[in-house]
């Protein structure tokens, strides 16, 4: 069976002692997701513009690191 892409890509991520951050994107939607973990819990939630809609990443700028 033929590897199936991955279907998010981390276009981000910064990490210190206390956590990490993470932006990750569909690559089907271009909808940008956070990620934040610290120690054994974390959380993803959908980046947001000013006005309150989605951050969307056209699928011609993505790349994968």
């Amino acid at each position: 069976m033929a590897k199936k892409d991955n279907r998010f890509i981390r276009i981000y991520s910064d990490s210190a002692w206390a956590g990490c951050n993470e932006i990750w994107v569909d690559q089907e939607t271009g909808v940008n997701y956070l990620w934040h973990s610290s120690g054994h819990a974390g959380g993803m939630t959908v980046l947001l513009n000013a006005d309150g809609t989605p951050v969307v990443t056209p699928k011609g700028q993505l790349t994968n690191e």
